[in-house]
């Protein structure tokens, strides 16, 4: 097979083309087997034949094993040498089943045939123009025509391609981005119960420490010791603990220091539990030994399973995906959510339980705080000084009242250090204390004398000291009762037993959080963790393969496309669509694989290398004699160049207004680059190729959607490659394998790649049917739907105008180049009405607000493809009825 001339891969619902010429080293009949192998969609087969004009006869068993898989539909580009006069074939190429294109070796001085038959080939695959083709060879004598060609070719310059696919690739896989954290917000309900560390609200009224335990024993005697030193706190602090015997029966401390022993005791329980089942999953040995230790753990809730995690992590990456985030930066995300979730065993909330109810915080609860009452020693003197002076100011009496006011308010001081709530019953446990009882003793000793000279003094009436002496009385029981209180609860706020219920809750939410998610929760944060793992690590496997795929510096050594013959080729079939290593082709027809660093270094063995080259001028076909064609009757009118009665005039670019503007044509453009041939396309060699005369290229720079597209088509083909890998994730995160979905992504970049060179990405990726679960990508339609794409001037930058004026032209066999020579002339059939024509456009070219005025008025009989960057006319033209013969089966022979 050629690699000049046949496509590098099967192109998806194309025709199977395949080279049965023997100028290369290959079997004709592995050939065959290849492209019977070659998937074809849809039940339709159709077989794009190059052949030699002079061998179809003995190949005609080769043509017969095209429908050995069932009726098919082949045409025949049937290869002539210049002095050929007849063309034989056998019945199994005649219509309506078959047809045969018959073209001639050089049509143009210093064209090769591979600059004439690639673009050829690439126009007669297309589906819609084979079967059109086909059909009007069933309309023309014998079903064997020559054709004649005038096409225009849109298509990106080898800067706008590369910088396309480079920002497309770049686009799907991203940057590298640090982990990051994972949130429960950002993620779906079924994955934010392992992150926020919340209780499922089906476990909201479950026991987990039950009283008959040995934990929930200790929790119970800790918080009964608690309740007795609050109770004999409240009985303590009041007039009854200062004045009365209530507060000789309470013992504080003894409560305060029973309440650390019960919380330590607590704390060791609590400990013990935790390093016991301390591993990472949850099993029957683990369920006992809580129990034992007095944790009573409950089935599995209804809120979370193990099933519903990786549904739930497909749904969180298909949101990623959805949101525009790159492949490295969904892995990132999920490489933190894989940390968030991963079980880390009871063991490690070891440090958190010391952290609420270690030694530190316990020996602050049971420490010993003095008892301090009285307030400032010269305040207390001063105040209890005015109130002795005023109980002494009743005359005579006052020499005793006044110090007696004095002594009972050091005596009450006195009484306030004998029963300080810090000092157990027993003296065992004292903090110590002070009251001021001195200061007030002196105070009130010399306010008294002072205020019974000064009654003397004034004489007061004796009514007057009563009522002064009950006022200092009083005083003197109220300051004591409020200096008390408050140095009660100072003391007791300074001590806080009341933050061992604060522990007491803290401890239990440690241990119902522990319960939760490190022993309930463990088998499904290890599925979770391992599977978030799996496909972060695999994401960053297929960004690492897109970067080296678009990187280079050559994909020539990975793998390539090509039709393999089976090394069993005398009984069976086995060959077909194989990946082998790229190379030059062997007798196996395998053909070098592709990479856009390869053009320019395109050899013989290249593939579509006539995307390389700068275009020379335009090489036109030779001026017929001066009396024009040598029949009066030729078909295609005066044999002159191209251009001089082109009804468009030269076949240089145009430059309308479109939607981008004018059409500025690029130095690729034949018509305005300089010396040699035009550039060739792909497949044309080391040195520069010239394009024939009737294919015109016009070039773009790319247009607004182009980027955006492939980008979508790779993120739709990556959603595809992880739709394949949830149950294998589901099954055995472990058990994924990246190099399978590696090699799935490189086929994915090839297939993009090959479209973008196609047709720039103007026709949709072949439909995928086998989505295991369509409901999951209903939120992904954007992606996975790519049906509806943007019009092929948003993608090329190109507009369609002189498609439109050349499909809506009248006809005109004048603009047609004839393939074959003027010396053929006189083998075409001289009735006009005899030719069938073709005219094709591809669809993306009357798509969206681009071409809704330039295509109205198109005439009813064009076809509309789905594919390809070609448009134009093929005419085909019959032959007279004695240059055809008709070999019967008998008399064809063996190949």
């Amino acid at each position: 097979m050629s690699a000049r001339v046949l496509p590098e891969r099967p192109l998806p619902g194309h025709a199977v083309c395949l080279d049965l010429r023997t100028a290369g080293a290959y079997d004709p009949a592995a050939v065959v087997r290849a492209a019977l192998d070659a998937p074809q969609p849809g039940g339709e087969r159709r077989f794009l034949v190059l052949d030699e004009a002079d061998r179809l006869v003995s190949h005609q068993l080769l043509y017969e094993r095209l429908s050995s898989y069932g009726p098919a539909h082949i045409v025949c580009l049937a290869v002539g040498a210049r002095g050929e006069r007849t063309v034989r074939r056998t019945l199994t190429l005649r219509p309506p089943a078959a047809g045969v294109l018959w073209v001639f070796d050089t049509t143009e001085e210093g064209v090769p045939a591979e600059a004439v038959l690639r673009p050829l080939v690439d126009v007669l695959s297309t589906p819609e123009v084979f079967d059109a083709v086909l059909r009007a060879l069933g309309e023309v004598v014998h079903g064997v025509a020559v054709p004649a060609v005038r096409v225009l070719e849109h298509d990106l310059t080898d800067e706008a391609r590369a910088r396309a696919w480079r920002q497309a690739v770049e686009g799907l896989t991203g940057p590298e981005v640090p982990a990051g954290s994972a949130s429960a917000e950002q993620v779906p309900p079924a994955l934010a119960l392992l992150l926020d560390e919340g209780l499922p609200r089906s476990l909201a009224d479950h026991r987990w420490l039950p009283a008959q335990g040995r934990a929930g024993l200790r929790l119970a005697t800790c918080d009964e010791a608690v309740q007795d030193a609050v109770d004999g706190y409240h009985r303590v602090r009041g007039a009854a603990g200062l004045l009365t015997g209530a507060g000789r029966t309470v013992d504080l401390p003894g409560d305060i220091e029973r309440v650390a022993g019960e919380l330590e005791r607590l704390r060791i329980a609590v400990a013990d539990a935790f390093a016991a089942a301390g591993g990472s999953r949850l099993t029957v040995e683990h369920r006992g030994v809580l129990r034992d230790r007095g944790i009573e753990l409950p089935e599995m809730p209804r809120e979370i399973s193990r099933a519903g995690i990786v549904p739930a992590l497909r749904d969180h990456t298909h949101e990623l995906i959805g949101k525009g985030l790159p492949l490295r930066s969904v892995a990132a995300r999920l490489a933190a959510l894989s940390a968030r979730t991963a079980p880390v065993g009871s063991a490690s909330r070891l440090a958190r339980l010391d952290a609420i109810c270690g030694p530190e915080r316990l020996r602050r609860l049971g420490g010993r705080y003095p008892f301090t009452a009285g307030g400032s020693r010269p305040v207390a003197f001063a105040v209890t000084g005015l109130l002795a002076l005023l109980a002494g100011v009743w005359p005579v009496l006052g020499w005793v009242l006044g110090p007696a006011v004095g002594v009972l308010a050091a005596g009450l001081a006195h009484l306030m250090l004998r029963r300080r709530p810090n000092r157990s019953p027993d003296g065992r446990i004292d903090g110590g204390g002070a009251t001021g009882a001195a200061p007030r003793l002196f105070g009130g000793v010399l306010g008294g004398l002072v205020g019974a000279g000064l009654g003397q003094f004034l004489g007061l009436p004796p009514w007057a000291g009563a009522v002064a002496l009950a006022v200092s009385l009083t005083t003197v029981f109220l300051l004591a009762l409020r200096d008390w209180s408050r140095a009660v609860d100072n003391w007791w706020a300074r001590a806080d037993p009341e933050d061992a219920w604060r522990i007491l809750r803290e401890v239990q939410s440690l241990v119902v959080t522990t319960a939760v998610h490190d022993w309930l929760f463990a088998e499904v944060r290890h599925h979770c963790s391992a599977g978030a793992g799996a496909v972060a690590r695999l994401l960053r496997g297929l960004a690492d393969t897109a970067d080296a795929y678009g990187r280079g510096p050559s994909h020539a050594n990975g793998p390539g496309y090509a039709y393999v013959p089976s090394a069993d080729s005398a009984d069976q079939a086995e060959g077909g669509l194989r990946r082998e290593p790229a190379g030059p082709p062997g007798p196996d027809g395998a053909t070098s694989s592709w990479s856009w660093e390869d053009w320019g270094d395109g050899g013989a063995d290249d593939v579509w290398s006539d995307m390389d080259e700068e275009p020379p001028p335009p090489v036109r076909a030779p001026a017929p004699p001066a009396n024009g064609s040598p029949y009066a009757s030729d078909p295609f009118g005066p044999s002159e160049a191209l251009g001089a009665s082109d009804p468009f005039g030269p076949s240089g670019p145009v430059d309308p207004a479109g939607p981008f503007g004018p059409s500025v044509p690029s130095d690729r453009d034949p018509a305005v680059a300089g010396g040699g041939a035009a550039w060739a396309g792909p497949g044309s060699g080391p040195g520069p190729v010239p394009a024939p005369a009737w294919l015109e290229r016009r070039y773009g720079d790319g247009g607004p959607l182009l980027v955006d597209t492939l980008v979508g088509d790779l993120v739709a083909g990556t959603l595809l490659i992880l739709d394949r890998c949830w149950a294998g994730i589901e099954r055995d995160p472990g058990a994924v394998v990246p190099a399978v979905h590696e090699e799935r992504i490189a086929e994915l970049l090839d297939d993009t790649r090959v479209r973008l060179e196609r047709d720039v990405a103007a026709s949709p990726p072949p439909p995928y049917d086998g989505l295991r679960d369509q409901d999951a990508f209903s939120g992904l339609a954007a992606f996975t739907d790519r049906s509806d794409r943007p019009d092929a001037a948003r993608l090329t930058g190109v507009a369609p105008d002189a498609v439109a004026r050349l499909v809506l032209a009248e006809d005109d066999p004048a603009r047609l180049a004839a393939l074959c020579g003027p010396e053929h002339m006189r083998l075409l059939s001289h009735d006009p009405l005899a030719a069938r024509q073709v005219r094709f456009v591809p669809e993306a070219m009357r798509r969206g607000a681009a071409g809704d005025d330039i295509w109205r008025g198109i005439a009813e009989d064009v076809v509309w493809t789905g594919a390809g960057r070609h448009a134009g006319i093929l005419r085909l033209v019959p032959l007279r009825a004695d240059v055809v013969h008709t070999v019967r089966a008998e008399e064809a022979g063996e190949p």
